[in-house]
């Protein structure tokens, strides 16, 4: 494979790590709780991520992924792909999201980034991309449920991080946390 291609390989694994990871400790109910007004949540995410990727590096490219997703199919429930029912597993999830990456992988890596997939869900204009915008698209859109990964995980129990053994936060006192929270909270205050 090519250099390009194992930097945006590289940028789009870190990502989806990252979302798998901020599972990794928390409560059966955590994972599946909804966090925010519209229902975020972090197995949430893993589910959509899992259709998101087999369909930009599956079908897109005349690849499609071998097992069914029916979240992910045109006459699905709305939003079915951002929460798990009671009878679909974690471990049964994160292990499709796997056996996905690997198959998005197999497609990157027989094709060159110059290739032309059909993209049905995308604008007349941009229906026609190329592996590489897939690629960045994919890339951008991974690192986005990353980020929403990472606040639902810190509402949940307060762990941060970018990734095992790195939290990326600058302090791991949460005094100074507490602190810093406090000092923004007044400057919020004194604004309005």
């Amino acid at each position: 494979m090519d250099q390009h291609k194992d930097d945006l390989l590289g940028y789009l694994q870190r990502a989806r790590e990252a979302v798998v990871w901020k599972l990794e400790g928390a409560s059966e109910l955590d994972v599946r709780r909804p966090l925010t007004p519209t229902g975020t949540n972090l197995l949430g995410l893993v589910k959509h991520l899992a259709a998101v990727d087999s369909g930009y590096l599956g079908e897109v490219f005349g690849r499609p992924f071998p097992e069914p997703m029916p979240w992910a199919e045109l006459d699905a429930e709305p939003d079915s792909d951002m929460w798990a029912t009671a009878e679909e597993s974690r471990d049964e999830l994160v292990a499709l999201y796997r056996r996905v990456w690997a198959h998005g992988d197999a497609t990157v890596a027989a094709l060159e980034l110059d290739a032309t997939g059909l993209g049905p869900w995308w604008p007349e204009e941009r229906r026609r991309p190329t592996l590489f915008r897939v690629l960045v698209h994919l890339t951008a859109e991974t690192h986005r449920h990353a980020g929403h990964a990472d606040i639902v995980r810190e509402l949940v129990d307060g762990a941060v991080g970018a990734r095992e053994g790195m939290s990326n936060m600058g302090s791991e006192d949460p005094a100074q946390w507490a602190a810093h929270r406090a000092r923004v909270q007044a400057a919020a205050e004194a604004a309005s």
